[in-house]
């Protein structure tokens, strides 16, 4: 920072700035005064200094005094800093709040672009255009006349006849030789340019076998390469899955051991619980505790059921035939015990209804009869017949000779 030095008693004024690096001038200003680095010596303020006050004017050996007007007080001069300061920092603060668009991305710039509908080019440089314009004369002004000199020689004529300047037959000799050799040889050229052309042609289609084969044996060279590169590619594929694969295994395997490693600990005791809480069992026990033990107790149920209704119908028709037994002989004693004189009339047989006990233990009777039950009734038609055969047996046989043990 520049230092006044104060003056010396002989009045001269010198002045002394600490030697620095000279700043290098950016071409183009910051838009954002925010974005502008610091410069570690203070910012660089310019000013125009032939109005400062503090420059000597006039002859330098002279004595000047600097008034006291022009040392500014210490406290003003705090208050102008401390003005700009904050003059600075609304600066910036608006400059922070202005909308602008967002920053570019890295390899990229912001630039400014025209939006209007037409474009139109921008210059610093003022475009300039030069125009002329000629009023019309008021008189056309006439040509000028030729300048002709005046005559001064005198007029001679000359007559010349045919043959005393040229002759034919002499001066057509070097003209014939010259229109016969141009002639042979621009047929000379014509037949050279001819051979050229055919040669040239020959050497045409030499060139475009021999390019035909090149092309051939390039396409055949590009197909070779691609069906390497294809197969490169898939044999590097094949190697990288095999490669995953092994990886994959090795990362399994490893796995495996670590469970194994890891389980074999838990796993007795795992399943110890699980069995102590009887989550395993035996599939024959399992299945005989679910599959044949229900079904062979409802079969012992359904005979046990059966042999029951068979002995109680058993039970009944018994009852039955010793009630209608006894019947039978209680008749016979009245019969013997009536006068012979009185005829009895056998009291026919039928069936009676009587109601059947009831067994608390197994419950009523059911309605419906099996097969045993249909095969029940055969032994009370037996009995009637018994029955009968007896009666009969009683009417011829002699009334003595009845017993009552003679049941059976």
């Amino acid at each position: 920072m520049a230092t006044v030095i104060p003056q010396k008693p002989e009045g001269t004024y010198t002045f002394s700035s600490q030697p620095r690096a000279v700043p290098q001038r950016k071409k183009y200003r910051e838009p954002n005064p925010v974005l502008q680095p610091q410069n570690p010596d203070g910012p660089v303020q310019y000013g125009n200094i032939m109005y400062d006050r503090r420059v000597v004017r006039g002859n330098t050996y002279a004595q000047h005094t600097l008034p006291a007007s022009a040392q500014l007080d210490p406290l003003e001069l705090q208050r102008q800093q401390e003005n700009r300061r904050r003059a600075i920092a609304r600066k910036r603060a608006k400059d922070q709040l202005r909308p602008r668009s967002p920053d570019p991305v890295e390899g990229r710039k912001h630039i400014d672009v025209q939006t209007e509908l037409y474009l139109e080019e921008l210059s610093d440089r003022v475009e300039e255009a030069d125009q002329e314009c000629q009023t019309d004369a008021f008189l056309d002004r006439p040509p000028s006349p030729l300048f002709i000199p005046a005559k001064t020689g005198l007029d001679v004529a000359t007559q010349i006849y045919d043959g005393d300047l040229f002759d034919f037959d002499v001066e057509v000799k070097p003209i014939l030789e010259v229109l016969v050799g141009k002639t042979v040889e621009q047929a000379l050229l014509e037949v050279m340019e001819e051979e050229e052309l055919a040669n040239l042609r020959q050497q045409q289609r030499s060139f475009e076998e021999l390019r035909n084969a090149e092309l051939v044996e390039q396409q055949r060279l590009e197909e070779q390469e691609r069906r390497h590169r294809e197969e490169k590619e898939r044999r590097m594929k094949q190697q990288r899955e095999v490669l995953k694969k092994e990886k994959e295994t090795a990362e399994k395997i490893a796995a495996r051991a670590f469970a194994q490693s890891y389980l074999a600990d838990l796993v007795p005791s795992v399943f110890g619980t699980l069995s102590d809480n009887g989550y395993f069992f035996d599939p024959v026990e399992r299945d005989v505790e679910q599959g044949f033990l229900p079904w062979l107790m409802e079969q012992v149920t359904t005979e046990l059921d059966r042999s029951e209704l068979g002995r109680c119908m058993l039970d009944y028709l018994l009852r039955e035939l010793v009630s209608r037994r006894v019947d039978v002989y209680r008749q016979l004693d009245m019969d013997l015990l009536m006068p012979p004189q009185e005829e009895v009339r056998p009291r026919s047989i039928e069936p009676e209804v009587t109601p059947s006990p009831v067994n608390p233990e197994s419950g009523p009777e059911p309605a419906a009869i099996n097969d045993e039950d249909a095969d029940g009734p055969q032994p009370v038609e037996e009995d009637r017949e018994d029955v009968q055969d007896e009666e009969g047996g009683a009417e011829s046989a002699p009334t003595p000779a009845a017993e009552p043990g003679a049941e059976d």
